[in-house]
């Protein structure tokens, strides 16, 4: 097991570089920051973690810039966000940053993400509530392709940008580990589709049995990789049916990379497009479809 250290790095607290200059002496592995821009005066949105909103939610340094200054004091203290707001970021500067986090601490950073609970303040930033997991999701999609690309481009609902070069590329490869943050079966499963790291909040009145929810995560994953190796199979069959096909080629590079990069929600929805790719071509050549296993 390694221990890190979480801070709401504020400021009239301990400022972050001493602290983690401190935190790495000590044998620490890691130090989170969590991140609020701002907090709405209305105070509409109750605070799941009490009646009185704590001071510190509206006093907190910027993460990355925050970060930044740990990783220029320490040299093996792993850097993270716990979490990191991402509904309230534009996913091409975030995507930077995290890349140029990564590259400038040679590989340190643990990338934790959350929804958020506070309406007005992901309003302020154009995020509509009801949509903020469905903005997440593009969000941190076109991100990932934004790392692993070295020409990017991204078409959603949410985000939607042509062909761009951004540099540096995070050190970790493809890129920084994806914590997911949250409570309930929701989170748990967001964090096996994020790749598998999930970051929950204890000692709260909503926090859940440690040993239940490991457990439950643990079989998701399982259940997770069970049903990506099945869409796999049918992946690799169908691209091999299309292979040499005239003008069919681009399909197969559609979204591109290892398949264990893939989602099992992912390889579930690339697998379906083509296999209505096979049954459209067959309808032209008059060959016979063949069904995956």
């Amino acid at each position: 097991m390694k221990y890190g250290v979480f801070q709401f790095s504020t400021d009239y607290a301990i400022r972050i570089d001493d602290l983690a200059r401190e935190t790495e002496a000590r044998g620490f592995e890691s130090l989170f920051v969590p991140e609020h821009t701002h907090i709405p005066a209305s105070r509409k949105s109750p605070w799941p973690g009490g009646a009185d909103l704590p001071r510190e939610y509206w006093h907190t340094v910027d993460p990355f810039v925050g970060l930044a200054a740990a990783a220029a004091v320490t040299t093996k203290l792993k850097l993270g966000t716990g979490i990191c707001l991402v509904i309230e970021r534009d996913p091409i500067v975030l995507a930077k940053e995290v890349a140029s986090l990564d590259y400038l601490s040679r590989g340190r950073v643990l990338f934790g993400i959350g929804g958020g609970w506070n309406a007005e303040e992901m309003a302020h930033h154009g995020t509509d509530f009801e949509n903020r997991w469905k903005v997440l999701r593009e969000r941190i999609a076109a991100m990932q392709e934004i790392w692993t690309k070295d020409e990017a481009e991204y078409h959603g609902k949410f985000v939607n940008f042509d062909k761009l070069w951004s540099y540096p590329k995070p050190v970790q490869k493809p890129h920084p580990p994806i914590l997911m943050g949250g409570a309930g079966p929701h989170a748990r499963q967001r964090a096996v589709d994020f790749g598998g790291h999930w970051l929950p909040i204890g000692g709260r009145s909503y926090s859940e049995p440690m040993a239940e929810t490991i457990a439950d995560l643990r079989a998701r994953t399982l259940n997770s990789k069970a049903a990506e190796g099945e869409h796999v199979r049918s992946f690799q069959m169908i691209a091999r049916r299309l292979k040499g096909r005239p003008g069919l080629e681009k399909i197969l590079v559609h979204k591109s990379g290892p398949l264990s990069d893939y989602t099992a929600a992912e390889v579930a929805k690339y697998a379906d497009v083509f296999r209505r790719g096979v049954e459209e071509v067959d309808k032209v050549t008059g060959r016979a479809a063949v069904r995956p296993a």
